[in-house]
C-alpha cells in the first residue's frame, strides 16, 4: 500500500514536467507610412527566415485610403520576423520593377532596411515577444514618380 501511495505521489508531482507547455501567441501591429492616398492597395507581409516571396506567406492588404495605414496580425507565434510592404499602384498585385530589378512602386521593410540596396533578412529582422509589439514601416521609392 505504501508503495502504491509513493508511486501515485510521484506521478502527481512529476506530471507537470511531462505536460507540454501551452503554445503562446503574440499580436503585431504594423503602421505603414508614406502611402500615396487613393492609388491602388498596400500589401504587408510577415516574413520568416528570408525576404524571398516564399518566406513571406502571412500577409494582408488594404486600400490606399490614407497616408498612414495600420495592419494587425494576431496569434503569431513569438519568434524572429521581418516585415515587407509595398503599394501596388498599377493594380497587378505585385511590386513593379524595372529591367534591372529596381522597384517602380513605393516599398519598405522593417527597421528601414533596403533603403540603399537590396535588403537582407538580418537587417530587417526583429524579435516578436510573447505579448506582442508595434512597429512602423515607411514606404519609399527607388525611382522618382513619373
Amino acid at each position: 500500500m505504501r508503495r502504491a501511495l509513493l508511486a501515485a505521489a510521484f506521478v502527481v508531482l512529476a506530471a507537470p514536467a511531462f505536460v507540454a507547455a501551452p503554445a503562446f501567441a503574440a499580436d503585431l501591429s504594423v503602421e505603414v507610412d508614406g502611402v500615396e492616398p487613393g492609388a491602388g492597395r498596400v500589401f504587408v507581409a510577415l516574413c520568416t527566415g528570408s525576404l524571398a516571396e516564399e518566406s513571406c506567406r502571412i500577409g494582408q492588404s488594404g486600400p490606399a485610403a490614407a497616408q498612414s495605414l495600420r495592419f494587425g496580425f494576431t496569434e503569431v507565434p513569438p519568434g524572429t520576423y521581418a516585415v515587407a510592404a509595398f503599394q501596388d499602384l498599377d493594380g497587378d498585385g505585385r511590386l513593379g520593377r524595372t529591367g534591372l530589378g529596381l522597384p517602380t512602386e513605393p516599398y519598405g521593410f522593417s527597421n528601414g532596411a533596403g533603403r540603399r540596396g537590396r535588403p537582407d533578412f538580418a537587417a530587417a529582422a526583429f524579435r516578436l515577444p510573447e505579448p506582442g509589439t508595434a512597429l512602423r514601416v515607411r514606404l519609399t521609392r527607388a525611382l522618382p514618380a513619373r
